[in-house]
């Protein structure tokens, strides 16, 4: 099956939606289908550095899990500076104590992901130094959290300029894209009493809707978990999450296989 094609898997953002990609992996795993390289933004470069280090989809959703009581406490860092609500630092800390010191060269399976140059718009693709610094930066949620600086430029989240990276993909070598995305169509999408957070995470989702549209018409599958339901911060919906990947994967199964087979 894909004898001698490269099979790259690219996983957006979406904030605690993205934990459906951890789903997405477990049953890529079980079904044999093998991953050559990821590119992530976002969550979906948290969830994606993660499995490219090696580990376990059980120890990933078991991260998941002790994680979610701590979400609102990562926030309470309050930023002195005039340029996000958080400064970070928790965020940081937490990144080193489940990434650890490793750099891309150094991962399982070769991994890049997105952050936005947020003075000129530029995407810029994270794939040399530590791991956590890139995944931090790709998660980097303008006006929440504080940029990143890296060689001179100021790195926001990812999502703005590539909100499911198929075309990094595409740049790394593969010749075969399975595309997970997690953001609701805003058609279908719950409305709920919005809050300052939920606010601008909703601007972005509607900022980047072309992008995203862009993003997903270069790939060759598509998997949507159905996350309709889960909002920004639902963090403690984890094994909601999970499951809705697991299902989307399932029903993407067939599909993937048989393209995967033809020559």
């Amino acid at each position: 099956m894909g004898i001698g094609r490269k099979i790259g898997l690219a996983l957006g953002g979406g904030a605690a939606r993205g934990l459906a990609h951890i789903g997405v992996l477990e049953v890529l795993e079980k079904e044999g289908i093998p991953i050559d390289m990821i590119a992530g933004t976002s969550m979906g470069a948290l969830i994606g550095a993660l499995y490219a280090q090696g580990k376990a989809v059980n120890e990933i959703k078991a991260l998941a899990v002790d994680l979610a009581p701590k979400r609102f406490a990562l926030l309470a860092d309050p930023a002195l500076s005039k340029t996000g609500l958080v400064q970070g630092r928790k965020v940081e800390s937490v990144l080193r104590s489940i990434i650890g010191d490793i750099e891309f060269k150094d991962l399982k399976i070769p991994f890049a992901c997105v952050a936005t140059d947020i003075g000129t718009g530029e995407e810029v693709v994270i794939k040399q130094g530590l791991v956590r610094d890139g995944v931090r930066a790709s998660g980097s949620i303008p006006i929440i959290l504080t940029p990143v600086k890296q060689q001179g430029r100021y790195l926001v989240d990812g999502a703005l300029v590539n909100p499911v990276p198929v075309s990094v993909l595409r740049t790394m070598g593969a010749d075969f894209t399975i595309a997970v995305n997690v953001v609701p169509d805003n058609s279908v999408r719950e409305v709920k009493e919005p809050n300052i957070f939920s606010i601008i995470m909703e601007t972005i989702h509607i900022a980047t809707s072309q992008a995203l549209r862009s993003s997903l018409s270069e790939t060759d599958i598509v998997i949507e978990p159905q996350v309709t339901s889960i909002g920004n911060f639902d963090f403690h919906r984890t094994q909601e999450c999970n499951l809705q990947g697991e299902l989307a994967t399932q029903d993407a199964i067939p599909e993937i296989k048989r393209r995967l087979g033809e020559n």
